[in-house]
This record gives C-alpha cells, structure tokens and sequence, in this order.
C-alpha cells in the first residue's frame, strides 16, 4: 500500500475519479462472475372463488353430501356396487367405494383398485386418441377419412365424412347391432374385422343429424390403429395409461390375469347372479374397464390443461379445441363438443358422457371454468337415470347459477305448440335392413293438452312453455326443449339432455296403429283359411258331399299351405324381432327365411286355386275365401319387401 499510494496522488484528478470508480464497481464484477442460484417461484393455483349462495367444495362439506346421495342411488336404483370420485384443481378431492365389488364374499368397492365398465365412457379414450394424432400431424379432422383407410366409405350426396364428424356423432350412419357382444373369447370378432365386413348405410346428410353411432367410434379406433402402427390396445395403454399412471385400466377383453380378479362381476336386477365378463366388439366404443381413481386421472388432465401430475396427454392448445368447439343441430340446445357431450345446466358449461352397459350404468362429468369433474359408476340394478340429476345437484350445490328473472311465455306458445303435433322417431335408427321394422313401431305421438300445452311422450314429464321462437322451458326442472322450423313444418326437435346425440324426426307414412292392424288383418285371415282348411276336409267326407276335383284338391290343399307358412313366418318374426343382436342368431334367421321364402311362393298357389275356383264355377266360400287369401298374401308380400325380411344379407 505505501508504494501505490505515491503512484495514486501523482495522476490527475480525472484518472484518481476512474480508479475510484473501479475500486467500487470490483465487488459486483467479482458477484457477478459467481454461479446464479435461481428459486422457481411456487407453482400457482386456480383462485378458490366460492360463488354467492354456494357451498364450499371442500373435503369436509363433499363426503357427507355425496354419501347422502349415493346412499340415495344405491336404495332407489338397487345397486350393488360403486364408486363415485371428484377433482378439483388437479387433485383428487375425495374418492370413495358403495356397496360391494362381490357381493357374496361382502368384499368393499375400492376406488383405487375396483374396475367398472364404462361402456361408452370408452369413446372419450378414443378421441382423446385420435386428437393427439391431430397434434402430431397425422391426422387431420377435417379430411376424408378414406385417406385413413384400407376400405371405403362411400359418400352421400358427394359428400365424404370426417373425423370432426365421427367425433360429433353426425356422420350420418344408421344405427348398428348385429355381433357388437360375444358370449366367449373364441366368438368375439375382432373389432377390425367387424367395421369392414359391413359398412352401415348413411341415411342423413353429414353434419346435419346427431345420431349416436358406436360404429362411428370403432371406426375412428380403427383409424388411430392404422395411422400409428400400433394395435388399439397397445396404442392406448402407452400413449394414455402410462403416462397417467393408471395401472387400473384396460380395453382388454377378457382381462389380463393381473387385473381380473379386480374386475367387479356384473350384477344385474337383484337376487339375481352376476353374469360372466362382457365381451364387447366395438372395443373403442365401449370395452373399457377402469377403477375410480385412474377415471380420477383421466379427468384431471382433460381439465388441467392435457396434464395429470408428470404425464402430458395432450397439449394445451388441444384440449381447448376439443373443450370449445360446439356442433348444434337445435339452436338454444347443447351440441357436441369434439368428443364431450355438453350436459350443459343453468348456463354453466358441463362436458361429459354416459356409459349403459348391462348392469353396469356410469356418467363422467367436467365443469371446466372451475377445474372440477365428477364421474359415478353402478354396478347393478337400474340407477342410470339417476346419474345426471345427481351430476345437475353438484353443479347447483357448488356452483349455482347467477339467478335469472323469469322468462316470459311468448304470445306464440299456442300457435308454435301446435305445428309440433305429429309423430317422431328417434334419429338413432335403421332403415336398409330388418331393423326397420323394429324402429317402425318405436314412434312417439307429440299431441296437445286440454289447456293447448305441448304433450311429449318420449322426454320426462314437463309442462312446457316457450320462452324464445321454439324453445320451451319446463319451469319445474329448467329442461329445455327445441325444435328447428322451416316454413310451418318440424324438421327436427329434442330437449337439452339429448339433443348432443339424438333428435326426434317426424315419421310420415304407417302408423305404429295402422301397422298392427294390417298385420292383425292378414293373420286374421291366414288362421281363419288355416282353421276352416281341415274343417272343410272332413265335412267333404260326408256320404253326398261333393269332392273337389283332383286337380282343384291339388291347388286347394298347397293355397292353403301358404297360410300356415305365412303364420309360422309371422310368429317367428314375432320371437325374434326382439332378440335381434344376440349371438348365433344367423342359422334361426335363415330357417325363418326358408319359411317365408315358402310362403311367397305359395302366393302362386293361391293365385291359381283362386282362378280356377272362380272359372270353374266353385262354391261361394272356395271363391270368396280364395280372393281374401290372395289379398292377405299379396299384403304380406309387400309387407316383407318394405321391410327386408327375407333380405339376401344378415346385417343389421
């Protein structure tokens, strides 16, 4: 130090101001070359907002609400078994079993570990499938889906369809049963080979018609095995169930032998025993076995943004797409978001979907501006109607609506009612194949009450009133209905718990009536020519009674086959119809086919015997008889032909 000082008193004032200015800038050059140490900031969460009137969603005020509930549930639907599971904020709020998974070991239902079916629950693994293919470019919704495919689809009114309308439910295909169950793993066809054997004709113009097609969903697992290269199975548990974690989930049929003995048996009506595993063949459209808690995971990333703890299943982009895209058929209705139903209540958005399944009945729901979802499954008895008012109290409980001033009844209640008066079928039907009849005699007749409001058979009990041009209200429970109105006359219509999936279409034509009465007319006349057949045969014995010609006995006695034959053809539809879609079914169709293909032909009989009986001068009931014969088998005969019942091909 003495021999700088010297140095530093003979600068110039100029040059001792920049030494100066060195010495105390050297500390923080010297800080400044040290390592940084960066402190992440803690990872903020969603505000908790508790809504004026609303409860706290906590823990402490859920379970006992929700076991009120669910004890509810299990009394009045007769359940043997549940779970019932509730996120919020990206942590499971509270998870719990009902009932029991085996009822006669009294083994409890474990969230955890338990696994439901979820039937169609299923579906919203394959969207969220074929969205993360969307992200990575390898699909694109809005092309079409021959592109993807190793057989066609064939347009309707030169228009092809897409993946947006598959996810949508509104690619036009009629509805589809035949082989979608399996009584063993030695008969259930797999699931590619059933899409391709028979593609279901399209009856409504692509993105007009919701109608729940399980097909549709197949079809697009079908797609996601095909572009990726990976069978479904293996697609899914990799790209969804490991980076989730859930070690309790699988589209597996039957089982893998780790996880069957956590499978609860499906219970059906009470007293009764559980039946054997379900096997399903439209696997991506509602094979999947999962537990409470891996549901739980599944939800958390849908409404966390694609994330779920350390797995990313979709981006964040992605999972808005799918959240807010709407495809509405009735204006003032719910449509369907890309994959989520919207169960929409009181103007809070709610996404989800239901799962029905032989005992088995389940509803997932998201409320996504609260980053809270619900699901519930049952297992037993009948709860699935029970389901969505429950998911519609949680929302009201937790997250009720601003209240509303209510709304006005619009002058042209009475007059719009009126214009609705008709028949309506479901949108969800058959058309080209047997099935028709069936769907034929399932028509609802929307009729006035005395006071002029609207009677709808085929919703709940409501008394509706309108409230915007075609859009009514039920005021006892805020259900919706609408219709859409082109110059006078109905289109289409459904209320706001099924609008998403299904509209009511009016039915021209037939009534469900006037069919029974036709068929009961033609039967009449068949057992009365089939009865009097061996009546009149012992009546000819008679010492003086006069004998038919030969020729004429001949004629006579096959005319008369005819009705037998069209009575057995007739009663074997009866037996069946209602069985249509159960396994090994095939060979009965054809020996019933056999029969009818019989009975036509003896509409040659019955033609001929008529002819001679009348030019060759037969007694008044050979001939009056003759012609009710031949009008009864020509009806039949047309009966058949619109119907398809001796159809060349079994798909249905």
């Amino acid at each position: 130090m003495p021999a700088i000082a010297p140095a530093v008193t003979s600068w110039s004032p100029l040059r001792k101001y920049a030494a100066a200015l060195a010495l105390l800038l050297l500390p923080a050059m010297l800080w400044a070359q040290a390592p940084i140490q960066i402190t992440p900031l803690p990872e903020s969460k969603h505000a908790a907002v508790t809504q004026l009137g609303a409860s706290e969603l906590s823990a402490t005020d859920l379970q006992p609400w929700l076991d009120a509930e669910m004890a509810g549930v299990m009394q009045k639907g007769a359940v043997t078994g549940a779970v019932a599971v509730v996120v919020k904020d990206g942590e499971v709020l509270l998870a719990k079993g009902y009932g029991y998974a085996d009822a006669d070991a009294r083994t409890p239902v474990d969230p955890a570990t338990t696994m439901f079916r979820v039937a169609s629950i299923s579906k919203l693994f394959t969207w969220t499938a074929v969205m993360q293919l969307v992200e990575k470019h390898k699909l694109d919704l809005d092309a079409d889906i021959n592109r993807y495919l190793d057989f066609t689809i064939p347009p309707r009114e030169g228009k092809p369809i897409t993946l947006r309308d598959l996810m949508t439910h509104t690619a036009g295909f009629e509805d589809v049963l035949k082989d979608r169950y399996a009584t063993s793993p030695s008969s259930l066809l797999p699931y590619d080979a059933w899409v391709k054997r028979w593609v279901p004709e399209r009856i409504y113009a692509v993105g007009e018609v919701p109608a729940y097609s399980t097909y549709g969903a197949a079809l697009a697992g079908y797609i996601v095995q095909r572009v990726s290269g990976q069978p479904f199975d293996d697609y899914i548990e990799r790209h969804i169930f490991e980076p989730l974690d859930m070690k309790h989930a699988s589209f597996r049929q039957p089982l893998p032998a780790a996880l069957r003995s956590e499978a609860i048996p499906s219970y059906g009506r009470p007293g009764t025993a559980p039946h054997p595993f379900d096997l399903r063949t439209a696997v991506p459209g509602g094979a999947l076995s999962i537990s409470g808690n891996d549901m739980a995971q599944f939800m958390v990333a849908h409404l966390q943004y694609g994330r779920a703890g350390n797995g990313q299943l979709l981006e964040q982009a992605t999972v808005q797409l799918m959240q807010n895209y709407q495809r509405v058929a009735i204006p003032g209705l719910p449509g369907m978001a890309l994959g989520f139903a919207h169960l929409d209540r009181d103007g809070q958005t709610i996404l989800g979907h239901g799962g029905d399944f032989g005992g088995f009945h389940s509803l997932l729901a998201l409320l996504p501006e609260h980053h809270t979802g619900i699901f519930i499954a049952t297992d037993g008895g009948h709860a699935a109607p029970l389901l969505r008012p429950l998911v519609d109290r949680f929302a009201a409980r937790y997250f009720p609506p601003l209240p509303q001033l209510k709304q006005p009844t619009l002058a042209t209640d009475k007059t719009h009612a009126a214009q609705l008066v008709g028949r309506y079928r479901s949108s969800v039907t058959s058309r080209s194949n047997v099935f028709a009849l069936r769907d034929a005699f399932e028509q609802w007749q929307v009729d006035l009450a005395p006071d002029g409001s609207l009677r709808t058979p085929m919703f709940a009990p409501a008394h509706w009133r309108e409230v915007k041009p075609y859009l009514w209200v039920d005021d006892a429970t805020g259900r919706l209905l609408g219709a859409v109105v082109h110059d006078g006359r109905v289109s289409m219509l459904s209320t706001d718990t099924q609008s998403p999936v299904t509209v009511y279409l009016p039915v021209t034509g037939a009534s469900p009536a006037q069919l029974r009465l036709a068929i009961l007319a033609m039967l009449a006349v068949f057992g009365l020519l089939a009865l009097s057949w061996p009546v009149l045969a012992l009546l000819r014995r008679r010492p003086g009674a006069q004998a038919l010609p030969e020729q004429d006995e001949r004629w006579y006695r096959l005319s008369r086959l005819s009705a037998v034959f069209y009575l057995v053809f007739a009663g074997g539809w009866c037996l069946m119809l209602p069985r249509l879609g159960e396994p090994g079914f095939d060979l009965r169709l054809r020996l019933l086919q056999l029969i009818g293909v019989l009975a036509v032909l003896g509409t040659v009989a019955v033609a001929l015997e008529t002819w001679r009986a009348w030019r060759h001068g037969g007694d008044w009931w050979r001939r009056i008889s003759g012609v009710l014969l031949l009008l009864a088998c020509l009806g039949a005969v047309v009966f058949i032909l619109a119907w398809h019942l001796l159809s060349p091909g079994l798909n249905y």
